[in-house]
């Protein structure tokens, strides 16, 4: 008989997205986070459901047949990645699986489905790490890198993680052997009390533009000169163009700004993408994988079709990098976005490449679209996490225009908006994963909607 805390030994029977996966004992259905389908584990009771237990994995017994060994030394400490023992093959495989399933479960059935595409580097792709200082136990030594899996206050030191160059490793150990010389305190969480906070590092993988910015509390002074001199004295395969220095006293383990101080060099760095030029701020959003992005953003243009001369709407539009890439040939674009630094970022990126047809709207999606007196022929969708505002949705199809390209970064979300659309008379004409995020669990997928 299962009870709450219990610790039971299990097969995975079928992992389901985002992550999740479940087996059985003595007949119960045990839920858990994560895991991988045919691995056998140890997990913990944490409750009961009518139905069902929610359990915590608290170690593999016995790997899945599906598994290779990892070639991260930190897999299974660092909360980072989920699938670094699969092969890339069957991570793809497994991706599409999860997805079909969770459409096939919700009813949206027999869509024209053309596979997933994978990413360009499978291994070293992102652009953007951000690392936390801490301590990997209670009084240990400093570390810097990730959060420990499951773990709010450990951090597990993250040299040579393989989804980054080696530029990002490098300059990780650099930091953290100058702060451990100088004995400089990190920020503990639960106190409230320490220096350092955060090292957010940001590589332009075509140009090798490297931006860097570190994040303490005003809790003590840093010689951030010779810190400088110590990170420029290390060879790099790419370019520090700008470092800065970000006051934070926030008490949320989250990056706000209450002071932002330019160190050295400029305030951000350019990216490009497609033939097109981007400026990238310590802040901005920019997708993570830059090589992988150009298949995603080549994927929205082939479901765009013929744009020349139609009007078209970016929404959800960030620093504007599909706008950008439906400009020159369309015959207007306007992008709306409520980040205003992404907005004046968007602009920016659209003088240094010489388009004149955009224009970018600073504000909420749900207010904008009222406002918008233009007929759009196409309008693009690349919403946050939780999708589109249920509020907004009913205005943005009150458009009418001929086709919708959604981008999803969540499947899930995606499922509830697409219900919506094909309520008021549009249907999937057909849709493509593409694999921004080799070893996590995350997957973009793209749907073209016609109006029936």
């Amino acid at each position: 008989m299962v009870k709450k805390r219990d610790v039971v030994e299990m097969k995975i029977d079928k992992v389901l997205f985002p992550n999740k996966s479940y087996g059985y004992v003595d007949g119960n259905r045990i839920d858990l986070k994560g895991g991988i389908e045919g691995q056998k584990v140890r997990a913990y009771i944490k409750r009961k459901r009518k139905d069902s237990f929610d359990a915590k994995i608290i170690e593999v017994v016995e790997k899945s047949p599906l598994e290779i060994d990892s070639k991260c030394p930190h897999f299974g400490k660092c909360g980072g990645c989920t699938y670094q023992s699969l092969f890339y093959e069957e991570e793809l495989k497994y991706k599409v699986a999860q997805v079909k399933e969770l459409f096939n479960r919700e009813g949206l059935e027999n869509i024209n489905f053309l596979g997933i595409e994978k990413s360009p580097k499978e291994y070293e792709y992102r652009n953007k790490m951000e690392y936390t200082f801490g301590d990997e136990e209670k009084g240990g030594p400093l570390s810097l890198g990730l959060h420990r899996r499951g773990k709010f206050y450990e951090i597990v030191n993250v040299e040579n993680c393989n989804i980054v160059d080696s530029d990002f490793t490098t300059i990780l150990k650099e930091v953290l052997n100058y702060f451990k010389e100088k004995e400089t305190p990190y920020y503990n969480k639960k106190f409230h009390k320490g220096v350092l906070r955060h090292l957010v590092v940001r590589k332009a993988l075509s140009t090798g533009e490297i931006l860097i910015n570190l994040v303490t509390s005003s809790q003590g002074e840093i010689d951030l000169n010779e810190l400088l001199e110590r990170i420029n004295s290390v060879e790099l395969k790419g370019e520090i163009v700008g470092f800065l220095h970000t006051t934070n006293d926030n008490v949320a383990d989250a990056i706000k700004v209450d002071k932002l101080d330019l160190i050295y060099g400029r305030d951000y760095m350019i990216e490009e993408i497609l033939g097109l030029k981007f400026k990238i701020s310590p802040f901005s959003f920019f997708q993570t994988n830059t090589f992988g992005a150009e298949k995603l953003y080549s994927i929205v243009r082939e479901f765009a079709g013929d744009i020349d001369n139609k009007i078209v709407f970016d929404l959800y539009s960030g620093t504007g990098t599909i706008a950008q890439i439906m400009a020159p040939v369309a015959k207007e674009v306007i992008g709306i976005e409520i980040v205003e630094e992404a907005v004046e970022m968007a602009r920016e990126n659209a003088k240094l490449n010489n388009l004149s047809n955009i224009e970018f709207i600073a504000g909420d999606v749900l207010k904008e679209v009222g406002n918008l007196k233009q007929k759009p022929d196409l309008i693009v969708i690349d919403p946050p996490r939780e999708g589109v505002n249920p509020k907004a949705i009913g205005k943005i199809i009150d458009f009418s225009p001929e086709n919708f390209v959604y981008v999803s970064c969540n499947p899930v979300t995606l499922v509830r908006d697409l219900k919506e659309f094909i309520n008021r008379g549009y249907k999937i004409d057909k849709m493509k994963l593409m694999d921004m995020f080799p070893k996590t669990p995350h997957v973009e997928v793209v749907t073209l909607l016609v109006k029936e």
